[in-house]
């Protein structure tokens, strides 16, 4: 740098016109360099300086856009101060250096550097927040030699409520091209252009936090519809990257079992890769942000001694907690080749996104725990189902003077409805069909139960309602609150045809028979009326019975509710009064036992058109023949 030279400080942004006009003494000139700009006649440079400084306002006024505006500040100087090379260079807040934001003139290797400040003539500009002219560069010892060609230049700080944000720097291949009124005259571009690339750079910065919230926004409603895990951490890799450009990308889940992180998913350059890692409470980068709970952003891991070195080209890295419920799950960890490469944005951004993130992992672990615990209780479900229906008779008995049929079908995969056929000794046959209260497993343990106990006392060949009684006190004694089963047993005789029957609360059967021709098809249907109390619900209850005499061709029909409470799409049940009118069309001379379960499990299954079985569907038919 010259001996003889003095910076001479900036305008601010605040000065008024006035006071910039007074640094014109004399004549506006062109530049001797110029040999396109003529020589002209002297100007007075009042009304030069406010045409330009109005040209100025309007350039500086009408956009927001920086790149605009920098082009614009380009073509106005140059229409005043004939420049061979123009830039506009901006400070790095972070890596506090001089980037080059707009340029003329310069090459491609040139826009790339990076200048310190104190450094080369900007960087003393900016350093001493003065502008520098500078007659002959070669005579500078601390002078960026980036075109040999250049001989003169001339630096001026962009300084914002006394914040110094970047430098205007033009040069000319003559010596001492630039003179005292162009240092003034870009002093005066400087203090108005600052403020304008000021407002741009807030302009730009407002918007992009306005995208970056979009698509936060987007990418949120997105990853709360995956419930897979491993889909959705592939996922969140794929998304981040549309918010923030990073090289290497790693999610380490807490395990409570192992009480570390563990590695769960990683992408190195857009390629998934695999690692088996674990990380403990405050250890390397990683572990000291689940740790400390708080984002940890490290501008050079190779100056952090907390860094393990997993990727040896790593100079970056961001690493953000993902906390649910007041509880550390799991990591985000961010990598990347350069220097400086995260910034306080990406932070916010990725701590933003890292709440979102935390909730749709633990909703995909909740759904994960809760389908493996479905598949274990289909699995339960399917075993108990085999178990159920081996409780059931394999087939009916066969006397010589009735057929049984019987069908079953639960509303779930396993259901509450029993029923059985009793050896009672020779011509003799109990018949039990029970519905137990409730619904699925519950109901089917119970009705495993009640099922035991009653094949137990089938031994003692007592008389339905001595049976039943018995039943009912063997519950009382395995009691279980609100759990009751309702039950009807019938010991049919085959040598007499005849039935008695004794019923516990459950659904009436119906009789039919033939015997009246001036009945529709001469069938009548009829309610055989015997009640009494659901076994289990109260202690010593007592059962009445009674006997039924039976002709060749009847039908005693014992059903569920599920049969007479099936509904269709419109609510409405099937009833007693359909059952009834399709047995009554029912050609009982001709037809079996499974013909008549056929046609009633048929018929109900075209009443419902598809619904939904809301509960289990037990017909049994014994037919005399």
């Amino acid at each position: 740098m010259s001996t003889t030279y003095k910076p001479r400080r900036s305008t601010d942004a605040g000065d008024d016109i006035a006071e910039s006009q007074d640094h014109f003494e004399g004549d506006y000139r062109p530049a001797p360099d110029s040999p396109q700009i003529p020589k002209t006649p002297e100007i007075r440079v009042e009304p030069l300086q406010l045409d330009f400084l109005h040209t100025l306002a309007d350039a500086l006024n009408t956009t927001l856009d920086l790149n605009t505006l920098m082009h614009r500040v380009a073509d106005l100087v140059r229409a005043v101060i004939d420049y061979r090379i123009f830039a506009i260079l901006l400070l790095n807040d972070r890596a506090h250096d001089l980037r080059m934001r707009f340029q003329i003139g310069h090459t491609p290797e040139i826009e790339r550097m990076r200048i310190k400040l104190g450094r080369g003539v900007v960087g003393q500009s900016a350093l001493q927040r003065a502008s520098m002219l500078i007659e002959d560069v070669t005579k500078l010892d601390n002078y960026i030699n980036a075109n040999p060609d250049v001989r003169s230049e001339l630096a001026v700080p962009l300084i914002v409520k006394n914040k110094v944000i970047g430098v205007i720097d033009i040069q000319s291949i003559s010596p001492a091209f630039f003179t005292k009124d162009h240092q003034r005259l870009l002093e005066l571009v400087a203090s108005r252009v600052a403020i304008a690339v000021e407002n741009a750079r807030l302009y730009t910065r407002v918007s992009r936090q306005a995208q970056t919230l979009t698509v936060l926004n987007e990418i949120s409603r997105e990853i709360t519809s995956i419930l897979d895990l491993d889909d959705l951490l592939e996922r969140i890799g794929s998304l981040l990257k549309r918010v923030i450009d990073y090289q290497m990308f790693t999610i380490l889940l807490w395990s409570d079992r192992r009480e570390q992180l563990e590695h769960r998913f990683s992408s190195r350059y857009g390629e998934r890769i695999t690692r088996e890692r674990t990380i403990a409470l405050g250890q390397g980068i990683i572990g000291t942000a689940a740790e400390q709970r708080q984002p940890i952003l490290v501008p050079d891991v190779r100056k952090d001694t907390r860094y393990l070195a997993e990727n040896p080209e790593t100079r970056s890295e961001l690493s953000v907690p993902l906390i649910y419920k007041g509880k550390v799950i799991g990591v985000l960890d961010l990598e990347h080749t350069r220097v400086n490469y995260f910034n306080e944005d990406h932070q916010r951004t990725l701590s933003t996104l890292a709440a979102q993130v935390a909730i749709s992992i633990a909703n995909a672990r909740l759904y994960q725990r809760i389908h493996e615990e479905e598949q274990r209780m289909e699995r339960d479900l399917e075993m108990a189902r085999q178990v159920q229906l081996r409780l059931l008779p394999s087939s009916p008995p066969k006397p010589q003077r009735a057929e049984f049929a019987a069908a079953f079908r639960p509303a779930r995969s396993i259901g509450g409805d029993v029923y059985d056929f009793l050896d009672y000794g020779p011509g003799r046959t109990a018949l039990a069909v029970g519905d137990v209260s409730g619904k699925a497993a519950p109901a089917a343990l119970y009705a495993a139960l009640v099922s035991g106990i009653l094949r137990s006392l089938a031994t003692q060949h007592l008389p339905p309602a001595e049976l039943l009684a018995a039943l009912n006190d063997q519950l009382q004694e395995r009691k279980l609150d609100s759990q009751y089963v309702t039950m009807l047993i019938a010991v049919w005789d085959d040598f007499n045809q005849t039935l008695e029957i004794a019923n516990a609360g459950s659904v009436q059967p119906l009789f039919v028979t033939s015997s009246h021709a001036s009945i529709t098809n001469g069938i009548e249907v009829k309610t055989i009326q015997a009640e009494g109390f659901p076994l289990g619900l109260f202690p010593n209850a007592e059962y009445e019975a009674f006997t039924l005499s039976t002709q060749p061709g009847d039908l005693i029909v014992f059903f569920s509710d599920g049969i007479v409470d099936a509904e269709n799409s419109q609510r409405e049940m099937f009833g007693t009064d359909r059952l009834s009118t399709l047995l009554q069309r029912h050609p009982t001379a001709t037809q079996s036992a499974q013909a008549a379960v056929n046609a009633i499990l048929e018929a109900v299954n075209q009443f419902q058109s598809g619904t939904e079985h809301f509960d289990d569907e037990t017909v049994v038919v014994l037919r005399a023949i």
